[in-house]
């Protein structure tokens, strides 16, 4: 099984395990969030190789961040070894709940999964849209 490891702004990541544990009933194994606060890039950096040789059984390790370009991208940046240990920008929770559903896959069918969820997550919700799904109108 692939591990996950959310690094992210304060305690974005943690806050997003714990949704999903809520969602899927149990805490899910080999998911770890680092959260970025006020340690110095470097330590965050000694922390998160911890965390990945902790995390990896094997088969490698998907990381999800929060913000393109802010510090927890650009740690995940200076972690990635293609193939082993990859990295997605942007994580949410639908991708979360798509990425831990979909670990067995290959490193390369789950970034499929986990993107997609991310982005399939994202929706225009209008009141027509409400009235289709729910089968209730709105006034």
């Amino acid at each position: 099984m692939i591990g996950i490891l959310i690094v992210a702004h304060g305690t974005l990541g943690e806050s997003l395990i714990q949704c999903a544990t809520h969602v899927l009933g149990s805490r899910p194994v080999q998911v770890v969030a680092l959260d970025v606060t006020t340690q110095t890039q470097l330590s965050m950096l000694d922390d998160a190789q911890q965390l990945l040789r902790d995390l990896d059984q094997g088969e490698g390790v998907l990381l999800l961040s929060d913000i393109y370009g802010a510090t927890p991208c650009n740690t995940m940046c200076r972690l990635l070894e293609p193939g082993r240990v990859e990295g997605v920008a942007g994580v949410n929770l639908p991708m979360l709940i798509r990425a831990i559903t979909y670990r067995h896959l290959t490193m390369t069918e789950l970034i499929t999964k986990a993107v997609t969820g991310g982005q399939e997550g994202i929706l225009y919700i209008t009141t027509e849209f409400c009235d289709a799904a729910t089968g209730h109108k709105n006034s």
